[in-house]
């Protein structure tokens, strides 16, 4: 099974025109495996990997990928050891590389909050200062100060209380 679909969609109108000639369908294709934010842009290097990446199915992707995701995160962090979650370099490229967001059916679901790790995500979730945090925070979170957090701390416009929660774009 390839992770990748390529669907091809076939639309027909009805119209005056007895034209027999087919409709070309449209064709879509994956561009870019993000199953959590920035993991797929910053640890996958070069164009050819990317694409490789991009079609890998998850359950291969640490087979792929997994010692080219250490040997960036020790590129990025030259001194990391491990991080909040205390996960060693291995361990954490191991966590990262299956880059697909899990979901805590029954349970709290958030990217990290200090006691719950990648059981989902919510719209308010810093995602981007938590890969920070993990990546250059070191064992309790406080090393690197400047390199740790993106100093974004909420959204533009408050999100909605009711579905579709995004707030209107201007």
């Amino acid at each position: 099974m390839l992770f990748v679909a390529t669907i091809a969609l076939g639309f027909t109108s009805c119209d005056d025109d007895d034209s027999t000639t087919p409709e070309v369908p449209a064709v879509y294709a994956q561009e870019d495996q993000m199953g959590r934010p920035a993991i797929n842009t910053v640890f996958v290097t070069g164009m050819e990997n990317k694409n490789t990446f991009n079609v890998t199915i998850p359950s291969q992707m640490a087979a792929g990928f997994a010692a080219a995701f250490e040997s960036r995160l020790l590129g990025l962090n030259a001194g990391y050891t491990t991080n909040a979650l205390g996960m060693d370099a291995a361990t954490f490229s191991g966590a990262l590389v299956t880059d697909v967001l899990t979901a805590n059916l029954n349970g709290t679901t958030t990217f990290f909050d200090g006691t719950n790790v990648l059981t989902g995500r919510t719209l308010a979730d810093d995602v981007i200062s938590v890969e920070l945090l993990l990546i250059f925070g070191g064992p309790d979170g406080t090393a690197n100060p400047g390199l740790s957090d993106d100093h974004v701390d909420a959204n533009d416009k408050p999100f909605l209380s009711s579905f579709p929660y995004m707030a209107t774009p201007w």
